[in-house]
């Protein structure tokens, strides 16, 4: 009979696409040992702008930063692990498929890839904002056989998802969005302000002079509504 309250390995894996429907061929990465922890950064700005002259204010809200999670994870070929046994070349093969996993770039998109991150409870989408990897110990001759890399990953929602949830009844907040095939300045407006009058603001703001022609993959910022209306 199996063994039912057997640990589960934390895996990483990559997608193409930001629904997260299209699993790159051999995305996945299961780690050798699970991390001994992983940490959630949660991070919110305020506005502080004070017009000269006036006192002090308590700062207003603005928005919430996205999620960001932090862990690391352990490559080992000294033969000290049973599913890692000793090799030759060390760990340079595993470094580099878990390199194409987290960290290259896909070559249509000019993008990393989305990340889905699972281990027990945790299941976090994102995408790889930071990647240190701390080598530990060697051969002789100078192969690594043991190194840490540690992760920062930023959440990331759905586009679909985030609209429905904001679902444009906060209009005083900062918003930014990724232009897509067939977006425009009037049409991005009405999503996030329910009104596609202040494209012209939205064009001003972000110093764009031919919104007719968006370019797919811009970053687009559209400032908090009280600001466009003043």
């Amino acid at each position: 009979m199996a063994n039912s309250g057997a640990l589960k390995k934390m895996f990483i894996k990559a997608f193409s696409d930001e629904e997260f429907k299209n699993e790159v061929e051999g995305g996945t990465y299961t780690a050798l040992l699970n991390p001994e922890g992983y940490t959630f950064n949660y991070t919110t700005v305020q506005n502080e702008d004070q017009a000269s002259g006036t006192s002090g204010a308590a700062p207003k809200f603005n928005k919430i930063l996205p999620q960001e999670l932090e862990f690391e994870f352990l490559f080992d070929r000294t033969g000290a692990i049973k599913d890692s046994p000793a090799k030759n070349e060390g760990i340079i093969d595993d470094i580099e498929l878990f390199k194409k996993v987290a960290f290259d770039y896909q070559g249509d998109t000019h993008r990393p890839n989305y990340l889905k991150i699972a281990w027990g409870s945790l299941l976090f989408k994102g995408v790889l904002t930071s990647l240190d990897i701390n080598f530990k110990l060697f051969k002789a001759d100078g192969t690594p056989l043991r190194a840490v890399a540690s992760l920062k990953v930023t959440g990331f929602v759905e586009d679909n998802l985030r609209v429905a949830l904001e679902n444009n009844q906060s209009p005083d907040l900062t918003h930014y969005r990724e232009v897509k095939l067939g977006d425009t300045l009037p049409l991005m407006s009405n999503r996030i302000y329910g009104d596609s009058k202040y494209y012209l603001e939205v064009a001003k703001a972000n110093s764009i002079f031919d919104f007719r022609n968006l370019k797919v993959g811009t970053q687009i910022y559209f400032p908090p509504l009280e600001k466009l209306t003043k």
